[in-house]
């Protein structure tokens, strides 16, 4: 999609602000209160409406216009001004999430569902035959049997401490393993089946959740599920196949690796126009999730 005209955006963000309140991709400055944030902020399409959760929803579905930020490591930093956090679900404990809360934002809780991780404190519950191959570039993770009747069970468990914890919604990691040579034998169906089984358990307890990754099944998913979260769409030029869930006014969130893309402020405009023009959520992020720096293509 090409950039749209300043005098189209300016247009458009009166609408918005008028009909919304909210102004929220419409550029401005930075984000949070880190020392290593900054913001590259560009145009804003107008071309999908801004929408925000059904009233009465059983679970609070993020807008497509939610801001974001993500930490899985180190102590959380809460000083950002965005709608929506994406936090462990497991190293964070409840009086966080419901300081977050408090603050007006929404509380995703990250857990992986597709591999075993040894430091996990359920890791023992896993069956030696749930666990496969090694998963590559994570020493401590192995990919699990979808299939397994013990998996399932363990993960269900998951949501349910997510609902102790007072998530609004999970992101459930590691959904593609079929493409991973997982060191079973389970089929693109069986990912498909497992997948949806995680919405409907997460739905089933009043629970937004998102599609990690799994860009293969996207148009098939996309229905199940709320919003989609996603790593290095753009270094690897995949970022049209989540158009479902933007057509269908769900957000994706978005992050970003590549050294370009951290070391070179051009890019990082370069990457924040063409997002925008998709109505992707991007950030620009150390690959440990740790605040280390954060670069953000929205107010």
């Amino acid at each position: 999609m090409q950039p749209i005209r300043n005098i189209i955006n300016y247009t458009f963000c009166l609408i918005l602000l008028i009909t919304t309140g909210f102004l929220s991709g419409c550029g401005g400055g930075g984000g949070g209160s880190s020392g290593g944030s900054g913001s590259a902020a560009g145009n804003t399409p107008s071309s999908i409406p801004v929408v925000s959760p059904t009233p009465g929803s059983t679970w609070l579905e993020p807008a497509i216009n939610t801001t974001w930020q993500w930490q899985l490591q180190g102590m959380v930093n809460t000083g950002y001004n965005v709608l929506l956090y994406d936090i462990d679900l497991f190293d964070n404990p409840a009086s966080l999430i419901n300081s977050l809360q408090s603050a007006g934002k929404q509380v995703i809780c990250y857990f992986s569902a597709g591999t075993y991780e040894s430091s996990r404190v359920d890791a023992a519950e896993f069956l030696p035959a749930d666990k496969g191959k090694k998963v590559a570039g994570f020493a401590d993770e192995k990919w699990l049997d979808i299939r397994s009747a013990n998996v399932q069970r363990i993960m269900r468990n998951r949501l349910d401490l997510a609902v102790q914890k007072g998530c609004d919604g999970v992101e459930a990691d590691n959904v593609d393993g079929y493409t991973n040579k997982p060191g079973f034998d389970f089929t693109a169906s069986d990912q498909l089946a497992y997948n949806r089984l995680l919405a409907t358990e997460a739905h089933n307890r009043g629970l937004a959740i998102g599609l990690k990754n799994d860009l293969d099944q996207v148009a098939v998913l996309a229905g199940d599920f709320d919003f989609s979260v996603n790593e290095q769409c753009n270094e690897f030029d995949e970022c049209n196949l989540l158009a479902p869930f933007t057509s269908a006014g769900k957000p994706v969130f978005n992050a970003e690796y590549a050294s370009i893309f951290v070391n070179d402020p051009a890019q990082r405009v370069r990457l924040c126009t063409a997002t925008q023009g998709q109505w992707l959520h991007t950030l620009v992020l150390p690959v440990a999730l740790d605040d280390g720096f954060r670069f953000s293509c929205e107010p």
